[in-house]
């Protein structure tokens, strides 16, 4: 984690788009943040009791994450990690292990990249079929803020168990 802190801040005022896209991109860049400078064993060693919670796991989680929500339900893509989650319901975090730290950030940011295009051409109360019922592009921008927040949590606590940074 460098101490260049350049994550966009989100705005303090502004439209509802602006606020949740700004709140959004601001943890997106926090991802990146706290896993930068970390070598490969690093960004995949395991430090709790589940073996998937390592800084590489969850950036490909986050990838798939995005994906998903905004490259699928959204844009009404196909999954294309559909067939692999028949076998494993944890395929995109082990898949991530054998990945270098820096394509998976890469990775990472054209998914973001990719998702805020989807998002941008949908009106918030957009609604598309989701399960047994729809879910809004709102609802989706909510919904990645508070996964990709709860993971940047993550992030924190297993960066400072391995090279002992810290950082808001």
């Amino acid at each position: 984690m460098t101490n260049d802190d350049t994550r966009p801040e989100p705005p303090w005022t502004g439209s509802e788009r602006e606020t949740l896209t700004g709140f959004l991109d601001y943890l997106r860049a926090t991802i990146r943040w706290k896993s930068e400078g970390l070598s490969d064993e690093q960004a995949r060693r395991a430090l709790l009791p589940s073996e998937l919670t390592t800084v590489a796991g969850l950036v490909g989680h986050l990838t798939y994450v995005e994906s998903f929500w905004f490259s699928v339900v959204l844009a009404g893509e196909a999954d294309p990690w559909r067939e692999a989650f028949t076998d494993d319901p944890d395929a995109e975090f082990r898949a991530a292990q054998g990945v270098p730290l820096a394509r998976l950030l890469d990775d990472y940011e054209r998914q973001c990249a990719r998702s805020r295009e989807i998002v941008a051409d949908r009106a918030l109360e957009n609604e598309v079929p989701f399960r047994s019922g729809a879910v809004t592009a709102r609802w989706v921008l909510t919904h990645l803020i508070e996964e990709t927040g709860r993971h940047a949590g993550h992030l924190d606590v297993l960066r400072e168990l391995l090279d002992g940074r810290t950082g808001e």
